[in-house]
């Protein structure tokens, strides 16, 4: 089976993740076929040879006005797209992409340990995760939570976890449609290490070839 292409953009305007090498490099030892940019013009062009779009901790306003029209219509007309943690922090002025993506960043407590539950565990991203996770992160809080307009896949567990700020609703990682296309958003993957961890690996490949119908 030929690897799915994605088109993998990690352009930041705004707080830079030292993780994103890590994150390119797990992308491909999943075996996608990815393209990499940090292009603010990258998405201008035609975008129907990749399987998924993924914005791998993007952060502030990273695309151009022809860059926004082209990604809205490739993912209204059938195309994937990924976000992975701080997606959650880009494009702020742009309407569409908070729809997109389900819900926007608001705030997180340090990095820490903590637990994130399983709501689903019929999706490919969780079929593989304990009910019970042990992850450590920065447990991101979310502006409103994405429940109604979402499938929800994991939540945090804020008692276990100094900071939380959302209480019992709170959601980690999500997939929803959007037009004819398919979105998957998981709010983890602050750290380098977590690019190394199978269960997380597990957790990208799984969403990311789900948003891909692969």
């Amino acid at each position: 089976m030929a690897a799915l292409p994605l088109l993998v953009h990690t352009r930041t305007t705004d707080y830079r993740h030292a993780s994103i090498p890590a994150g390119v490099a797990a992308l491909r030892d999943l075996g996608f076929a990815v393209d990499a940019t940090e292009a603010p013009e990258a998405l201008e062009g035609p975008l129907d040879r990749y399987a998924a779009v993924v914005f791998l901790s993007t952060s502030g306003t990273v695309l151009t006005p022809a860059g926004r029209e082209r990604l809205a219509a490739y993912v209204e007309s059938g195309g994937g797209f990924a976000g992975v943690h701080a997606a959650a922090c880009t494009e702020y002025d742009w309407p569409y992409y908070g729809e997109l993506l389900g819900a926007r960043f608001d705030r997180h407590p340090p990095l820490q340990p903590g637990r994130a539950v399983v709501e689903d565990g019929g999706h490919p991203a969780t079929r593989h995760l304990p009910p019970v996770w042990h992850v450590t992160d920065e447990w991101y809080d979310f502006r409103t939570s994405p429940r109604g307009r979402a499938r929800i896949l994991l939540r945090a567990d804020e008692s276990s976890y100094d900071g939380g700020g959302m209480g019992e609703d709170h959601p980690l990682a999500w997939c929803r449609d959007q037009g004819a296309g398919r979105v998957f958003y998981t709010a983890l993957g602050h750290t380098t290490e977590a690019y190394a961890d199978p269960d997380f690996r597990a957790h990208l490949l799984g969403g990311i070839t789900w948003a891909a119908r692969g």
